[in-house]
């Protein structure tokens, strides 16, 4: 019988026991030295919300809107890349959840399943994450790629001028193509059930370039993209336009000048700049700077429904999980999956009973 899941911690615990040491560290690792990762939980834990008694929440929602359209959950799925290395069809599994939740699945440039079949089991439930790379020519056609298979919003991220060095990677010697040398077949061979399972289902890949000429390389500069890059983005999408990695509340100002739809503040889950500030701390002053009607999404260090309920008191419209996801596929495959989203919602659902609200986002009459 799998094991159960009672919280994101479990899911974590489980796939570290289950996955190769280089993917668990690939999934699990951040920058540098990791307090960046470290500093934005304690900044998390140090959040306080306040408890009320004696108001009637029975009747709670979870819905919110995103871009006027309910969904099932406060929260969707972050792009990740290389979800497949989590378990054999990771990526169609995050896909049919955010179908069912009617959720965004992010999906990432650098996916193990291409865009097409995502946005397909996805329902339509599914925003592309775009990253540029070389001097753009791969990227605006990644673009048109995306408007052609229905897309509706591109999420492009801008907080990897350069990739970060995450030393848990490095020490593995993980790279994107995948490769397996002596080193990861001893690391495989010691985790017979992952390899038994994931390697028979085919060697995992950016399944997004097979595109004549356009072959995406991973450690590639990124940092030609400038204000420049964003107009030119925004002339061609005819879309929604999400600007992704955003910490500084007067770069948020000049994103929204700019005509871009909705801001997602991140820092990438940690693993670019160990030195950045906690995501969670810079929501406020973003929120203020930008007034309270524009879309704010969020995502980085978020395990748990009680992180949800915070991060929407920050001013959040929307916010997004990422690796504990990938965790849970590896934990339990696709029951693992819904297991611990069922878990996420409850603890969000019983958070705000245990404040006194009925909603996230609602003119609450159980508050006054």
């Amino acid at each position: 019988m799998a094991a159960k899941i009672h919280s994101s911690e479990d899911a974590r615990r489980l796939a570290r026991k289950r996955l190769p040491w280089m993917v668990f560290d690939y999934i699990d690792g951040a920058a540098g030295a990791e307090t960046g990762a470290a500093r934005n939980r304690a900044a998390f834990d140090n959040l306080d919300l306040r408890p009320r008694i004696l108001r009637d929440v029975s009747d709670r929602s979870l819905s919110v809107p995103l871009w006027d359209k309910p969904t099932k959950a406060p929260f969707g799925i972050s792009p990740m890349g290389m979800c497949n290395l989590a378990g054999p069809g990771a990526d169609m599994m995050l896909a049919r959840l955010a179908a069912r939740e009617n959720v965004p699945l992010g999906v990432s440039t650098v996916a193990s399943t291409a865009m097409e079949p995502l946005i397909e089991e996805a329902e339509g439930n599914a925003w592309f994450q775009l990253y540029f790379s070389g001097d753009g020519t791969g990227t605006f056609k990644l673009v048109e790629r995306a408007k052609a298979a229905g897309y509706e919003t591109i999420v492009l991220t801008v907080d990897v001028a350069e990739v970060g060095r995450r030393p848990r990677e490095l020490r593995h010697g993980f790279t994107m193509p995948f490769k397996i040398g002596p080193k990861q077949f001893i690391d495989f061979a010691l985790h017979p059930r992952w390899s038994l399972t994931s390697l028979y289902a085919g060697k995992p890949q950016m399944a997004n370039f097979d595109m004549d000429g356009y072959d995406f390389d991973r450690t590639e500069s990124r940092a030609k993209a400038d204000w420049d890059t964003l107009a030119r983005l925004r002339d061609m999408w005819p879309g929604k336009l999400v600007v992704k990695g955003v910490l500084d509340a007067e770069d948020s100002v000049a994103l929204k000048a700019a005509g871009v739809d909705a801001i997602q503040v991140s820092s990438h889950g940690s693993r670019q700049l160990d030195s950045a500030p906690p995501p969670i701390l810079k929501l406020a002053e973003i929120r203020e700077a930008l007034g309270p009607d524009y879309p704010l999404f969020y995502d980085t260090g978020l395990r748990s429904g009680e992180d949800i309920v915070k991060a929407y008191a920050q001013g959040a419209n929307f916010t997004f999980f990422g690796r504990i996801l990938q965790f849970a596929i590896a934990a339990g495959g696709e029951e693992g999956l819904r297991e611990l989203w069922s878990v996420l919602k409850s603890e969000t659902s019983i958070t705000l009973a245990q404040i006194g609200k009925r909603a996230l986002i609602a003119d609450d009459t159980a508050n006054r």
